[in-house]
């Protein structure tokens, strides 16, 4: 018995090289394309700059005083406004301590109440003394705090913070 081999006419030897040279062509040009289009949505940027408070005389000694600010960031073609906001408190001229208004077991906001001075998150119930050390609820640790080298005060007076997110 003799050997045949698989005969292919004109149009099929056609079909299967172009369909070949179309496909590595295909890929040679999409990959990258796909690579430009989805690229800024993986790439994370951190956030990391200096905000001013303003003047450091605005803040009085002893009290703890909401400052709050906004930052935009783009993360690819979405642009994003986020507040935020900071507790000053004022305790020599010299000495300043920064806390974010956010509680470190739920995010949540916290608020100063001067009478009894305590920080208090209202979604758990819990207090926070004026240093930002837990008295009562279940946060896991003290309110975060800015200080040392992420606080400076600059040459016109104005209180600066070493912002990073991201």
């Amino acid at each position: 018995m003799a050997k045949t081999s698989p005969k292919l006419n004109r149009r099929e030897f056609t079909t299967v090289v172009m369909t070949f040279l179309g496909s590595i062509m295909g890929a040679v040009i999409g990959f990258p394309l796909i690579g430009y289009i989805i690229s800024p949505a993986i790439k994370g940027k951190k956030v990391d700059d200096w905000v001013s408070l303003g003047p450091l005389a605005n803040y009085p000694l002893g009290e703890p005083t909401l400052f709050s600010f906004t930052r935009t960031k783009v993360n690819g073609w979405e642009q994003t406004t986020n507040s935020y906001g900071v507790f000053i408190l004022r305790e020599s001229e010299p000495q300043v301590k920064v806390f974010p208004n956010v509680c470190p077991h739920l995010s949540c906001r916290v608020n100063w109440t001067p009478d009894p001075q305590t920080f208090n998150c209202p979604c758990h119930d819990a207090k926070f003394d004026i240093n930002g050390q837990v008295v009562y609820g279940p946060p896991p640790r003290p309110l975060d705090q800015w200080a040392g080298e992420a606080t400076q005060i600059d040459e016109e007076g104005n209180l600066l913070i070493h912002f990073t997110e991201g």
